[in-house]
C-alpha cells in the first residue's frame, strides 16, 4: 500500500503586474502572508494525521518551494524538484508518479492538473481544489501501476475547514 498526498501550492501573489510587464515571471511569484499561514496550517494538518512523506515531488517554482518550506516536514523527507509538475499536465503527473518507488509521497504542484489527478484517481465528485488543498489518497500496491480509479480518497482538507 502507498500513501499519496497531493497538495496545491499556497496562495501566491497575483500575476497582474506580470501581464503589464512590471512584475516578475510567473515562476517567481511568491506566497502572500495568507499563503504562508495556510501552508503552515497544511503542515500541521499532515502532522496531526501522522503523515511524514518519505519523498516530496515539488514543482521548482518559488510558490511551491515556499509552500514546502512552510510545511516544516523535517529532515526525514527526500525532496526532488520536478519541472514536469510545473507543466500542469495530468498525464505528465501520472507518468512521473509511476516512476516513483516510495511508500509515501507528497506531490506539490498546480491546478488544474492536481484537481484532475485527484478526481481521476479516486475523488470524481470533488468539485474544487483551492490553494493549500490537501488530498490524501491510498493506493493499493505501488505507484508503478497507478491508473485512473486506482486510489481511495482517505482525507481531504482545505484551510477553510480548519
Amino acid at each position: 500500500m502507498t500513501t499519496l498526498i497531493v497538495l496545491r501550492h499556497a496562495k501566491a501573489a497575483d500575476g497582474i503586474g506580470m501581464a503589464l510587464g512590471t512584475g516578475s515571471i510567473d515562476a517567481d511569484r511568491p506566497l502572500t502572508a495568507r499563503g504562508r499561514r495556510d501552508a503552515a496550517a497544511a503542515g500541521e494538518h499532515l502532522r496531526d494525521l501522522g503523515l511524514a512523506p518519505r519523498l516530496v515531488l515539488c514543482s521548482p517554482v518559488v510558490r511551491t518551494r515556499q509552500t514546502l518550506e512552510a510545511l516544516r516536514l523535517g529532515a526525514a523527507s527526500t525532496v526532488s524538484y520536478e519541472p514536469r509538475i510545473y507543466q500542469n499536465d495530468v498525464d505528465l503527473l501520472f507518468e512521473l508518479l509511476r516512476t516513483v518507488e516510495a511508500e509515501s509521497v507528497l506531490l506539490i504542484g498546480h491546478n488544474p492538473a492536481l484537481h484532475q489527478l485527484v478526481a481521476d484517481l479516486g475523488a470524481p465528485d470533488l468539485d474544487r481544489f483551492p490553494t493549500s488543498a490537501c488530498a490524501v489518497l491510498t493506493v493499493e500496491g505501488t505507484l508503478a501501476d497507478l491508473a485512473p480509479g486506482g486510489a481511495v480518497l482517505s482525507s481531504y482538507w482545505t484551510p477553510k475547514m480548519g
